[in-house]
């Protein structure tokens, strides 16, 4: 089974106003709705994808995790979200409130950094909950964005919450890669695929020894849709030469055991 863990999607009133403001640099490619989703999935051959939502304000949250919570759970996965804003009680009874197990923090578009206290008491209660986590890692447009997504603050949350599900994307340092490698690579963190907007911009050498040093029991795969091709990501990984098992658990095998499995099988190996 191939499981994108990595979809942003919005209300079909929202979703061109949110892609119209994306970076030049990120041009959407799809249109951001559920349906739009479901017929890019068909067409890639992806069985169940991860719908993320994402409150830039703590006023947001609610309703936005009530349209993450309606999403068709046959399909697809309901990635909520929380916000620093608020207290940490009312960030995970919004959560319980609409059944979604699963969170995206994305410092660029929150404004928050992943080694804000207020994060990380949020991520404590993730942890006992329960929920997995994914977050927006590396290059966020600038300076102060940069910071917040820091590799080195990816580990800060790992080391504060140990027990977190944690999902790191773009190997732990979207532009960022030098330092993701030196920071993230070979720790508990588990790394999500995608590089918007074409994976094949990685040189696969690179991206071959990443996975090899990382493990493909801690990579899943992800394609940021609506602002890159799954079928196309899907296809750059399956030309790096994988064996069958590396592939395998990139591409759906590591995600299902996180989404099944205990708090700390993320760490478990290590």
């Amino acid at each position: 089974m191939i499981i994108d863990v990595h979809c942003h999607v919005w209300p079909d009133h929202i979703a061109p106003r949110v892609l119209a403001s994306r970076p030049a640099s990120l041009d959407p490619v799809f249109d951001g709705t559920v349906a739009g989703l479901l017929k890019t999935m068909d067409a890639a051959g992806v069985q169940r994808a991860a719908g993320l939502g994402i409150a830039n304000a703590a006023r947001t949250v609610h309703r936005t995790n009530e349209f993450i919570g309606s999403i068709d759970r046959d399909r697809l996965i309901p990635f909520g979200t929380v916000h620093p804003d608020l207290p940490v009680e009312e960030n995970l009874r919004s959560l319980a409130d609409n059944g979604i197990r699963g969170v995206k923090l994305h410092p660029l578009f929150q404004e928050l950094s992943l080694a804000d206290p207020r994060v990380i008491d949020i991520a404590h209660g993730l942890a006992e909950a329960g929920v997995v986590v994914i977050t927006h890692a590396g290059a966020g447009g600038d300076a102060a964005a940069n910071e917040r997504g820091a590799p080195r603050n990816v580990m800060v949350l790992h080391r504060a919450v140990p027990g977190l599900r944690l999902i790191a994307c773009h190997y732990g340092g979207y532009h960022r890669l030098d330092e993701a490698e030196a920071e993230v690579l070979g720790s508990p963190v588990v790394l999500e695929t995608s590089w918007p907007p074409r994976l094949a911009d990685l040189e696969p050498d690179r991206l071959r020894a990443i996975i090899r040093r990382h493990g493909a029991d801690r990579m899943v795969f992800g394609s940021d849709w609506p602002m890159a091709d799954p079928g196309a990501e899907i296809a750059t990984i399956r030309s790096l030469g994988l064996d069958a098992a590396e592939e395998g658990a990139i591409l759906g095998g590591t995600l299902e055991r996180l989404l099944s499995g205990p708090a700390t099988a993320a760490s478990a190996s290590r």
